[in-house]
């Protein structure tokens, strides 16, 4: 087998709490929120790779210490964008948050005051992409926007790939902004499961499908996504088990909402 044009490269990060206190909230979709957190504690914030993740806690008041703070519900959610002193989440709604029963994310991501109380820790650590993939396969629901987008974020202009999004319909998609090459189907679910149709998506691609070189696969979703996303990549197209991240983000009937990490 030719030598692979890219590799992931482990690194670790400090670990470290940081209060950060809301101060925006926007609807991208009926579904799908992106809040702002603010705080001097971003300061020295890093997040080196595109499927990071940090845990984000949601107490009942202000806390004075870490530990009481650390003993509060938390979830782990993707950084979407962030800035000296500021970072931007977003927060799939599992559920009526408004009406329950819901998690704790969606219901604080929801209905939280402005300027509500947030721990976050984190990112514990990063895989970056070293090198150039001759090609990307991305794959995901709502849950994997932030890390597909954070990923199509990094690509050259002459990029070549596929990214396939699963929402439920035309009025909840979600666009990603990537390179020419690079082809975004946004794949609508209807009233099926979450995660089948994407799920069907992928299967339906052959291994006469695959692309040539270094294939760079991320797929995440409910957990049903792992088994086809497994069939895809490594058994029909034969990608190297250490070029992908095949996660399921969330289980369906839970409410510990694991994502948009």
């Amino acid at each position: 087998m030719p030598e692979s044009s890219f590799s992931f490269r482990p690194q670790g990060h400090e670990l470290r709490f940081r209060r950060l206190r809301l101060a925006d909230r926007e609807w991208v979709t009926p579904g799908y929120v992106r809040v702002r957190l603010v705080g001097d504690d971003m300061a020295d914030f890093v997040s080196a790779a595109p499927d990071d993740h940090v845990r984000i806690f949601f107490p009942d008041g202000d806390p004075r210490t870490d530990e009481e703070l650390a003993a509060a519900p938390s979830r782990e959610y993707t950084p979407a964008r962030w800035g000296a002193d500021w970072l931007d989440l977003e927060f799939v709604l599992h559920g009526d948050p408004l009406e329950g029963p819901a998690g704790a994310a969606s219901t604080w991501a929801a209905t939280a005051p402005t300027g509500a109380l947030a721990g976050i820790r984190g990112p514990r650590g990063s895989k970056i992409v070293d090198g150039r993939p001759d090609f990307w396969l991305l794959a995901g629901d709502e849950t994997a926007m932030p890390a597909m987008r954070r990923f199509a974020g990094i690509m050259d202009d002459q990029a070549r790939g596929r990214i396939f999004v699963e929402v439920a319909d035309a009025a909840h998609e979600l666009p990603i902004d990537a390179p020419a090459g690079v082809a975004v189907e946004q794949v609508h679910r209807g009233t099926t499961a979450p995660g089948s149709a994407l799920a069907a998506r992928l299967s339906a691609l052959g291994g006469e499908e695959r692309p040539a070189g270094s294939i760079l696969g991320f797929i995440a979703a409910e957990q049903s996504i792992v088994k086809p996303g497994r069939e895809l990549l490594l058994e029909r197209w034969g990608v190297p088990a250490d070029q992908t991240v095949i996660k399921g983000y969330w289980k369906r009937g839970e409410t510990s909402e694991k994502k948009p990490r």
